[in-house]
């Protein structure tokens, strides 16, 4: 982990942190790796839903979510029984000097708690109330379940990935949830440079069906105006639009992707001058999987390093494909060192995913990992006034939660 010493761009920023699950607590978490203050506020003794969900029933460290992990370093935890009116008072306190909140529950149930923006923005006008939805704050679909993999489903992505004689394919990771976090750090940021000019905070909606239509504006753009659907090419093509050369291929020992590049050129490399009769633009896309086919059989004489050294030095667009632990060990990816770790109190070292923005004067660092439920409940109270014996009782009555590690 990194000095806490290092300067940070988002220093003396606060916010409390409702979300749970991913998109939420991606958000906090890119915002915490920038240094600010972020107060997650879980249920006392479950916490996070991601505490308890995890790949292949697999723990890190023998407890500890690897889901959960992944999305909560640099926060810390205050476990409170939201219910409770000694609570609401102790939120509404610690919001008197926050900048921002941060909720993805459904719509209304927080609101129905007395933590919407309203109730926030009555203690403190500059607050910046930001949520996140499946679908938005009203509608037909308010009511179902804002999943991932469901969103995909519903916005044509799943419909143009994979091929043709395939099931529609989702993504192979949480792609809206983690589109809805960015479209959420890029909302409050947009909000709070306009604070600084007008001193009002204001609310930030986010919602995944609207962010993952947002971004394959050009895939609608072309549907859209033409009132033609991309049709998934039955071969490797790696893009329903793309025409042949465009896609995934075969090798000895492996995979190898091309991209836009002559097609000349690539078979002048493969070296079977039949696949010439294919070089025509309206071939190129018309034949594109019978196409795909015959170069896969000349791709498949290569080992997967030399047919890249034979590629990159004719200036094909290509590159190799990796698994998640070949992606670790990559060159590129070991020389930005874009795989670190933190130690975990509980876990160990957990090996993750450095911050991958970077600033030259403010860098994101990590300064501390994911926490257990509640266990900073004792010194975020303190820091707001409470005294030792007012926590005791309330962590006896239940109001409060704190898990703390020893030693």
């Amino acid at each position: 982990m990194t000095e806490a010493s290092t300067p940070a761009a988002l220093t003396g920023i606060r916010i409390l942190d409702f979300s749970h699950l991913l998109q939420g607590p991606f958000a906090t978490q890119l915002l915490a790796d920038m240094g600010a203050d972020v107060i997650k506020i879980e249920r006392p003794g479950k916490g996070d839903l991601f505490r308890s969900l995890t790949f292949r029933n697999k723990w890190v460290g023998g407890t500890e979510s690897p889901n959960f992990l992944a999305w909560n370093r640099n926060k810390r935890s205050i476990a409170l029984n939201l219910k409770s009116p000694e609570a609401k008072s102790v939120i509404m306190e610690m919001a008197r000097s926050a900048d921002i909140v941060v909720q993805n529950f459904r719509p209304g149930v927080l609101k129905a708690l007395g933590y919407g923006y309203e109730d926030f923005r009555a203690i403190n006008p500059r607050i910046i109330y930001c949520s996140g939805s499946g679908y938005g704050e009203d509608g037909p679909y308010v009511d179902r379940p804002g999943q991932d993999m469901l969103v995909q489903g519903l916005t044509g992505i799943m419909a143009a990935t994979g091929q043709a004689d395939a099931p529609p394919t989702p993504v192979g990771a949480g792609f809206s949830d983690q589109i809805g976090a960015m479209n959420m750090v890029y909302g409050i940021l947009s909000a709070l440079y306009w604070r600084e000019k007008s001193g009002l905070g204001q609310e930030v909606k986010v919602n995944l069906l609207a962010g993952m239509l947002a971004h394959q504006n050009q895939e609608m753009v072309m549907a859209l105006n033409f009132n033609e659907d991309f049709q998934r090419p039955r071969s490797g093509i790696g893009h329903p639009g793309m025409d042949a050369p465009f896609g995934t291929y075969p090798t000895k020992d492996g995979w190898v992707t091309i991209a836009m590049s002559p097609y000349r050129t690539l078979v002048g490399v493969l070296g079977n001058d039949e696949l010439l009769a294919y070089d025509d633009p309206e071939k190129l896309f018309a034949q594109r999987d019978e196409i795909w086919r015959r170069l896969a059989v000349e791709t498949g004489k290569w080992t997967s390093a030399d047919l890249m050294e034979a590629l990159l030095a004719a200036d094909i667009w290509c590159g190799e494909v990796k698994s998640h632990l070949q992606a670790a060990e990559d060159p590129q990816v070991r020389h930005m060192q874009l795989v670190t770790s933190y130690e975990h109190p509980r876990a160990g070292t957990v090996k993750v995913v450095a911050p991958a923005v970077r600033l030259s004067e403010t860098p994101a660092t990590i300064r501390q990992p994911a926490p257990l439920v509640g266990q900073h409940t004792r010194e975020i109270l303190r820091e707001f006034g409470y005294s030792d014996k007012q926590i005791g009782d309330w962590l006896a009555s239940g109001m409060a939660y704190a898990d703390e590690p020893r030693g």
